[in-house]
């Protein structure tokens, strides 16, 4: 763990993770501090990993979405979603947060979600993201009925205008604390998503900061997270 780095933002405990985390030692850990959240009291937390090239399927995943089940490991997890792709240069943020002790979420630019409402905890973390990205002047929207942050781009794509996925959402609540979260492409190789269909969703690119022009660090991309959270999810 970075602890020049971990700290209190709004009242959650942020830790970021040095060197590439197991797949299988991330969930372990996550679901154990969930356990002592939901038993314990413990403080919510925001864990800042990154992973080994790895495939991840989520509840709603279809066997025909996994292109090549022999590129990288693929874990089967509980968290919402289908395929999506975890390696070097992506930022996951894993959210560990009780929902009902915080009695809601969402201010200002945040979505007004209350006490238990997962659908409004999915759309503040949207929102997250998206303030994310504003401070790298980057746009990043919401398309109805496809999960994850997009990115348009010049140029046509099958007809139409050309958005990219720049961010991916997948969470699972268990006794209403979250856990699992969300994954920003920083300088990823995008490639590597060549063995999926990401999130089901065929007929649309990849992108990332990097693929956009923006040379950002990890380190840039944390402290804009920490910023944004303070944004969305404060008070």
């Amino acid at each position: 763990m970075d602890s020049g780095f971990n700290a209190y933002v709004a009242g959650m405990e942020w830790i970021r993770e040095s060197g590439a985390l197991d797949y299988d030692k991330a969930v372990r850990a996550m679901e154990a501090h969930v356990a002592a959240i939901r038993d314990d009291g413990a403080e919510g937390r925001v864990w800042l990993v990154e992973h080994p090239p790895l495939y991840t399927a989520g509840t709603s995943a279809q066997a025909a979405d996994l292109l090549d089940a022999g590129k990288f490991p693929v874990y089967e997890t509980g968290r919402g979603g289908e395929y999506t792709y975890h390696g070097p240069g992506q930022r996951v943020a894993y959210v560990m947060l009780d929902l009902k002790a915080r009695g809601g979420t969402g201010s200002g630019n945040r979505s007004g979600a209350g006490s238990g409402d997962v659908r409004g905890y999915v759309r503040d973390l949207e929102q997250w993201i998206i303030e994310t990205l504003a401070a790298f002047g980057v746009t990043g929207e919401r398309r109805q009925g496809r999960v994850g942050i997009w990115v348009v781009r010049a140029g046509c794509q099958g007809g139409i205008p050309r958005e990219d996925k720049i961010a991916a959402i997948g969470v699972r609540v268990r006794k209403w604390v979250t856990y699992h979260g969300i994954s920003l492409n920083v300088a990823p190789d995008l490639s590597h998503y060549d063995g999926i269909v990401p999130c089901g969703i065929a007929g649309h690119g990849v992108t990332s900061l990097k693929d956009l022009g923006i040379d950002a660090s990890m380190e840039d991309v944390d402290a804009a997270l920490k910023t944004a959270w303070d944004k969305v999810f404060g008070a």
